[in-house]
């Protein structure tokens, strides 16, 4: 599916493009490919995009995925509301806001996932066990850490579930910016991407 603000097949929307809120988190456009990458979507693939922030994962897969479902899980409405508007940006219509808190929201939803995208939440642990759960025979499950903590807490868990095929990819990305008269390399925040998949 193609949008006027994004009429290309490839990913990586330009942050820009996306109304964003004071505080409320961006996941980066190269984050976002690698993030992509590791989901491995199909065109008909149903995701679970928890803590969906500024919907930006949400935009993209719903581009990707036309034959497809998204649901992107907010706990706070004003958040939520703005992954609304982000998807009537770019036209996409495959998208589901869902307003609650994992992991008590996940046995609301309708649609078990082939993919589940943990972006943010309150217990990474709980959230990824109660995912896992309702996570298809084959599925992909992918997490991003902003620390080590953070880092530590999702690879002790998916050892603990025995998710096979485990990845961890470090991100280490610089942007060229224009600072007074000269252009500089500014290094974006460094990021774990931590996927793995569920047996048959």
């Amino acid at each position: 599916m193609a949008s006027p603000l994004w009429p290309y097949v490839t990913s990586g929307i330009p942050d820009d493009r996306f109304e964003q809120l004071p505080g409320i988190p961006l996941t980066k456009r190269e984050i976002r490919v690698l993030l992509l990458s590791q989901l491995r979507l199909r065109p008909d693939a149903v995701l679970w995009d928890i803590g969906a922030g500024t919907g930006t994962i949400p935009v993209e897969v719903g581009l990707r995925c036309p034959l497809g479902k998204v649901y992107a899980i907010e706990r706070d409405a004003e958040v939520a509301s703005l992954i609304r508007r982000n998807c009537d940006r770019f036209g996409v219509k495959t998208v589901e806001v869902v307003e609650g808190s994992a992991p008590e929201c996940l046995s609301e939803l309708a649609d078990a996932p082939d993919c589940v995208c943990v972006e943010g939440g309150r217990s990474v642990k709980a959230i990824l066990q109660a995912a896992w759960s309702y996570l298809l025979p084959g599925g992909r499950i992918v997490a991003i850490a902003t620390n080590l903590e953070t880092l530590y807490a999702i690879s002790e868990c998916l050892a603990s579930l025995q998710v096979r095929n485990v990845e961890v990819v470090q991100s280490v990305i610089n942007r060229l910016e224009n600072r007074g008269i000269h252009q500089v390399f500014a290094a974006l925040d460094p990021m774990f991407i931590v996927s793995g998949e569920k047996g048959e």
